[in-house]
């Protein structure tokens, strides 16, 4: 009884010590709750409303869409770029980072972020949320949307049927998302976007591989230098060529079609357009080589600028490059398959790349932002770039590293060699800044903060110092090339003169010539990527190429030649071309534009401006956001659990808040056996969580994977428990996470932790902390991490009987690549000791065994537990204090580009093999010994539904005592979720 007090007195003062987390504030519509977590966003609230229900509005009446309840929107500002996601399970929800967009070689749209954004993600919730006949009938039956919970893997089920499109592949689901907000914007967005032509050009032109629609899913979007994107290219394309080819009508039925809709959307296909679409798919591979040759040809009618190669392959995602005379040498940032991102160097005569330094969180087709200082030999760079970038240098003579500037938020870096200082462009609360950082750049300076909607990108410092050159994107969509005097700058005074309107094509890394009178850069102006130079004493703008796929990032090189980055299937490969105008370049059909000349329907398509909301005509709530007064029921469904070799059935309901912090879900279930006691028939747990806290209540608790062992996780008796988690830091794939625990057992017959360790009191508590830092990367197409550093400190105890018995213990583990790509060697080591006498269970550690159940839910690589002992019996090795050592080979895995159906595929297989030792009670001779073992696990990765991943594992060890003694073990293991 003491115990459950300490634990609700601990439970409530974390709860009432957040003050009910205020800082959140709620703005309500009836449509709408937008959850705002700083003051600084309050400017924009009123137009993100606005964007909202105008954006709802227009699909409810263009998809006979009616909500069937309101939509959350959680606004922030956590990346350095713009960023958003939304589904509709368990409610609908978005999440919208105010950043602003990333216009890396044009592939986001140049009109207003917000607006833009809305149009997308509303999209995605009503091709989720609106039901058919049999979706409302199971929602109401199970009372809303399951979410997939892998505790209880019926769930999978019932969450298919309350909403089976959410099981659609990504790519159906930004397919149509970016369709629609193409139209909606009058035909800007991506399905008339100039990259994606390029890429599905250059894939013909290059006779590159088109995925099929399995292997887009199971291959494609894993190993291509473009990984996730892929879903969008894919989908945005095979959507955009099937409205052009039986008009977007049936397109939109596919969609939005409820009466006769089939569950499976690929069924759904075959019923609207008569054939299955694996055959479609294939017909829009054989169309698109037919359109896009026709397009080669257009480009070829004029001479095709001559490219010499510098480099021997694409090299994926690159920075901007620096090209140094005294080297001879170009400095760029690089980001391809099986290696991880680095800052390199290639010698432009040799072709040579030498790898200078690494950087941790690169942005994908940006890597880093990069700066040259010549004269001094550093080149900046930025790190995080998918959260808060920090500032950082590496020295070239020396190879040394530095940061600079913690979560400076700063990009789009320029050097200024008149005075040594560094501009660039940051982002903080939606808002784009020029700023200044002098020496020794531990400092920035903000200089100008444009108006919301206005953002510069792609800076440039003329070489005397005078001007910065820059491309400047307004709300409505327009481009700009611009100058503005850097002496006025610094005297607070932000004009500009504009040297190119561009109309809603991006002026991408215009850079200024040695002697300052030219800015060379790329625009998609003529519809193809090639590169321009502005004389900026003429006052006039060249075309120096005409690409049959795409020239970007220009760096002059000499008087007569630049080097430039050609797109490839393999990214962007650096080669010279002349510096020279070129006669003509051709334009190029846009499979968009041949839509709107077929279907000019689609031109009625556009949604109104925002502007038409009156935010004085809606009824806002204002309050600050209670996340245990918003707890609301998701759902409730039945349940299978297993029981000591009985089975049992229940119910399970759930329940959570909007913005996801809070939440309460209870199980009870009931065993109709005989052979279990009475008092064991019953089963119930309940589990609260509030934001870091968690709290644990359960009487005889049952588990679904115990039905089929041999690892089983229920008990008798009595718990309860409270958990506290803490990210103290979380800066991917920088992790430092606190963990603290205290749990009160009554009336168990077993440890907890160890299934055949019979306990000798009837009632004890257990309480601890850890503390577990990871530092662990993987390169582009790896299946799990590959190479890094991990250490955890675990302090587990028991208190029983009046005594205390302290449990301490060390994991470390290192990993590194080897030469053979994605395969790696791990050493990992686990150091434990403990207190007590030898001869009480609450004493010692427990070993044995691979701890995998035949269908499981925990990690796959269990071998790798520090309790894991494969060759051996579940816990039969005790030991009081102990030291383990495990070496670990991962092979290369084996990708299947087409192995199984849309909805249920084979991804991937690779083999681990292991050793290991075991040292027990080395500090006790009667009991001390030693163990070793050797094996081997194979594990196929299966994907079900597109978004349900399993891990079929076979294993094998056998292990060898002290004393001679000889065991083995065989696994065979199914991981749903």
């Amino acid at each position: 009884m003491r115990i459950a007090v300490l634990i609700l007195i601990l439970l409530l003062s974390s709860i009432f010590s957040r003050g009910l987390f205020g800082q959140v504030q709620k703005w309500k519509t009836e449509n709408l709750i937008l959850l705002n977590p700083s003051p600084a966003h309050n400017f924009i609230l009123p137009y993100m409303t606005q964007c909202f229900e105008n954006a709802l509005r227009y699909h409810k009446k263009f998809f006979h869409y009616t909500p069937g309840e309101p939509v959350t929107v959680f606004m922030q500002d956590f990346w350095d770029y713009g960023n958003a996601g939304a589904t509709a399970i368990p409610k609908n929800y978005i999440r919208i980072g105010i950043a602003p967009l990333s216009y890396t070689y044009e592939t986001s749209p140049a009109n207003e972020r917000i607006n833009h954004t809305m149009n997308h993600e509303l999209v995605h919730v009503v091709a989720g949320d609106k039901a058919s006949a049999n979706d409302l009938f199971f929602r109401k039956l199970f009372f809303g949307k399951v979410a997939v919970s892998a505790e209880d893997p019926l769930s999978m089920l019932y969450s298919y049927l309350t909403n089976p499109r959410r099981y659609a592949p990504r790519w159906y689901h930004e397919g149509i998302a970016v369709f629609m907000e193409t139209w909606m914007a009058g035909g800007i967005g991506r399905a008339m976007g100039s990259y994606d032509e390029m890429v599905f050009r250059t894939m013909v032109s290059d006779s590159s591989y088109f995925y099929s629609v399995i292997g887009l899913v199971s291959e494609g979007t894993a190993i291509d230098f473009q990984i996730g994107v892929n879903s969008y290219l894919y989908g945005t394309r095979f959507i955009s060529y099937l409205a052009y080819q039986y008009g977007p009508e049936k397109l939109i039925a596919w969609v939005s079609d409820t009466k006769n809709r089939k569950k499976y959307f690929s069924s759904d296909f075959e019923r609207i357009y008569g054939s299955s679409l694996d055959e479609e798919w294939q017909r829009w591979i054989r169309w698109e080589h037919q359109f896009q040759k026709d397009n080669l040809a257009a480009i070829r009618r004029f001479p095709v600028t001559a490219f010499r190669p510098i480099a021997h392959q694409g090299l994926g995602s690159v920075s901007r490059g620096y090209y140094d005379k005294t080297s001879g040498k170009i400095y760029l940032a690089v980001l391809y398959p099986a290696h991880t991102p680095h800052i390199v160097s290639i010698d432009v005569r040799s072709g040579t790349m030498e790898e200078i330094c690494e950087i941790v969180g690169a942005g994908l087709y940006y890597v880093t932002s990069l700066a040259f200082d010549p004269e001094n030999r550093i080149l900046f760079y930025t790190t995080d770039n998918h959260a808060w970038r920090d500032l950082n240098l590496v020295e070239l003579t020396s190879g040394k590293t530095r940061m600079l500037i913690k979560d400076a938020r700063t990009g789009d870096l320029a050097f200024n060699r008149k005075d040594g200082s560094l501009w660039g462009i940051r982002h903080y609360n939606g808002i784009s800044t020029i700023v200044r950082i002098s020496k020794p750049y531990t400092e920035w300076n903000q200089i100008y903060s444009w108006p919301y909607g206005k953002d510069m990108y792609d800076i440039d410092i003329s070489p005397d110092g005078k001007f910065l050159s820059g491309a400047l994107a307004s709300i409505s969509g327009r481009q700009l090339l611009i100058k503005m005097s850097v002496d006025s700058l610094l005297k607070g005074k932000a004009g500009f003169d504009t040297l190119f309107d561009f109309e809603t094509s991006l002026p991408a890394n215009f850079t200024f010539s040695p002697d300052g009178r030219y800015l060379f850069g790329s625009s998609y102006y003529s519809g193809v990527s090639n590169i321009y130079r502005y004389d900026l004493e003429r006052d006039d703008i060249v075309a120096l190429s005409n690409c049959q796929s795409g020239f970007f990032r220009p760096v002059p090189f000499s008087e007569d030649s630049l080097i430039v980055f050609r797109y490839t299937g393999q990214g962007f490969l650096p080669g010279i071309i002349p510096n020279k105008p070129v006669e003509r370049v051709s334009a190029i059909r846009f499979l968009g534009n041949e839509i709107v000349t077929k279907y000019p329907q689609v031109k009625r398509w556009i949604a109104p401006p925002p502007s038409r909301i009156r935010i004085d005509s809606l009824h806002i709530e204002k309050s600050p956001y209670n996340s245990l007064a918003n707890l609301q029921l998701n759902s409730v469904y039945p349940i299978v659990e297993g029981y000591k070799n009985t089975a049992s059935v229940g119910l399970r309901m759930d329940l959570m808040d909007w913005l996801g912090a809070a939440g309460l879900s209870a199980k009870i279930s009931y065993t109709p056996s005989y052979r279990l006691p009475a008092e064991e028939r019953l089963h119930a747990r309940l589990k609260f969580r509030y934001w870091d806290w968690e709290l644990r209540a359960a009487y005889n608790p049952a588990d679904f994977y115990d039905l089929f062992g041999p690892t089983k996780t229920g008990r008798k008796g009595y718990v309860l428990g409270l958990r506290f988690d803490r990210s103290v830091i979380y800066e991917k794939p920088r992790l430092l996470d606190f963990n603290a625990n205290v749990t009160g057992y009554a009336g168990l017959d077993r440890l907890p932790f160890f299934q055949n360790v019979t306990v000798p009191v009837d009632r004890f508590l257990t309480f601890g902390a850890s503390l577990k830092y990871r530092f662990l990367l993987k390169t582009l197409g790896a299946v799990e991490n590959e190479k890094g550093f991990e250490a955890e400190v675990i302090s587990y105890n028991y208190y029983a009987n009046s005594q205390f018995f302290p449990h301490l213990l060390l994991n470390v583990h290192y990993g590194f690549l080897l030469p053979i790509p994605h395969s790696s060697l791990w050493i990992r080591s686990s150091l434990g000791v403990s207190g007590g006498q030898r001869d009480v269970a609450f004493s010692n550690y427990y070993f044995g065994g691979f701890g995998n159940n035949r269908i499981d839910h925990q990690n796959s690589q269990r071998y790798r537990e520090f309790y894991s002992f494969p060759g051996t019996a579940l816990n039969s090795i005790e030991a009081q204090n102990y030291v383990k050592l495990l070496f670990e080979w991962n092979l290369p895995p084996l990708r299947f580009r087409r192995f199984g159906f849309t909805n249920l595929y084979l991804n991937w297989a690779r083999l681990s093999l292991f050793t290991s030792g075991l040292a027990e009670d080395i500090f006790k001779k009667k009991y001390s010994g030693t163990m070793a073992n050797i094996g081997a696990q194979l594990d196929f990765k299966i994907v079900i539904f597109t978004y349900m991943s399993s891990t079929f594992s076979v294993g094998y060890g056998a292990a060898l005592s002290e004393g001679g003694r000889r065991s083995d073990e065989f696994m065979i293991s199914l991981k749903i979720l």
